[in-house]
């Protein structure tokens, strides 16, 4: 039996891409004990419907062995654990994210030596980034609320799948147009893509949590508001919310939402602008 010393000497677990079983593993077996119609990709599509549909915590090899109608042993042919088909489930949902606007078109080292150049002009160069930059944040942002499971994932695995490395390069040749220096370009990435990344999980569990109390997202804020306001502990807390939320205008929460975020998005577009004049 291993012991607490052994299990403290294994090397932590870093990918299923640098650990688990190669993708030739994953295909259909000509073994007459593996069910017919079984591979690795309608592992991965169930698994995602799943998740979708239950969440990371319900998520078991048994429960979508059931699924499956298989036996929890035949997944084993195709994954080694749970959290590699959890990682390869993750990446999957990537290809949802259209990275094909942002594909390098040879202008980068055009724009990046303009901007050293002549800064001010610089955007003339690189007219498309902005637009790019904003497709890319929107189809991120889609994908964390069609897919709540996924921002808890995001923090749990190194995420170097093909699809989720695709959207990562688009992102940074999206991000080397800005005409930002070199030594700025991680830190423009990471305030756009980290407030998407925020504001994406928790819309996405404000949507999930009004799906499992059968309301609309409008019923829900309407119910919780009323409750807010029977209590005189809350209510003057929330009055400056209130009129903030009346100005910025939207008849739903959806349309209150989404100028919030359209706002942020070209607050951080103009960030970036301004520290690239500088």
């Amino acid at each position: 039996m291993e012991s607490a010393a052994d299990k403290a000497k294994q090397p932590p677990r870093t990918s299923v891409w640098l650990e688990g079983k190669p993708a030739a593993r994953g295909r259909k077996s000509e073994r007459s004990d593996h069910p017919t119609g079984l591979d690795r990709d309608r592992i991965i599509a169930v698994s995602v419907q799943l998740l979708d549909a239950e969440g990371p915590a319900k998520f078991s090899m048994r429960r979508l062995a059931a699924e499956l109608s298989v036996t929890a042993m035949s997944m084993y042919w195709y994954v080694d654990t749970k959290d590699d088909l959890l990682e390869l489930a993750l990446d999957s949902v990537y290809t949802e994210i259209d990275t094909a606007r942002a594909a390098d078109d040879g202008t980068d080292a055009d724009a990046d030596a303009h901007a050293e150049s002549d800064p001010d002009t610089a955007s003339d160069t690189a007219s498309d980034w902005r637009d790019d930059l904003r497709a890319l944040a929107v189809n991120y942002r889609a994908l964390l609320v069609r897919h709540p499971w996924v921002s808890p994932l995001v923090g749990k695995f190194l995420n170097i799948g093909p699809n989720s490395m695709e959207f990562s390069a688009a992102v940074q040749r999206v991000m080397r147009r800005t005409g930002l220096p070199a030594h700025g370009q991680m830190g423009a990435l990471g305030a756009v893509f980290q407030f998407v990344y925020g504001f994406g999980t928790i819309e996405g569990h404000f949507v999930q949590r009004c799906a499992e109390a059968g309301m609309t997202q409008d019923q829900y804020y309407r119910h919780a508001m009323g409750r807010i306001n029977e209590r005189p502990e809350y209510r003057g807390r929330f009055e400056q919310a209130e009129e903030l939320m009346e100005a910025r205008g939207g008849d739903t929460v959806e349309e209150m939402r989404e100028r919030d975020f359209t706002f942020a998005l070209e607050l951080l577009i103009a960030g970036i602008e301004a520290m690239r004049a500088r």
